[in-house]
């Protein structure tokens, strides 16, 4: 199965893991380095929400530094 989760710069992988990492450290959920599918879709969902937060309140930040 290909994976459709693609990083466009191969260099931000890391930077996104740890984005990763960082945002399922603040919602409380033991993230692992490599295969996490023991996780269950509400703690998967759960970082992934927390990792679309933090990129709408950067852009804000961004947004409002631009005025």
């Amino acid at each position: 199965m290909a994976r459709s989760n693609k990083i466009l710069v191969p260099q931000a992988r890391a930077a996104m893991d740890n984005f990763k990492m960082e945002a399922a450290t603040e919602v409380g959920v033991n993230l692992k380095q490599g295969y996490n599918g023991d996780l269950t879709s509400a703690q998967a969902g759960s970082i992934g929400g927390q990792m679309v937060k933090k990129m709408i309140q950067s852009y804000q930040q961004g947004q409002a530094g631009m005025k």
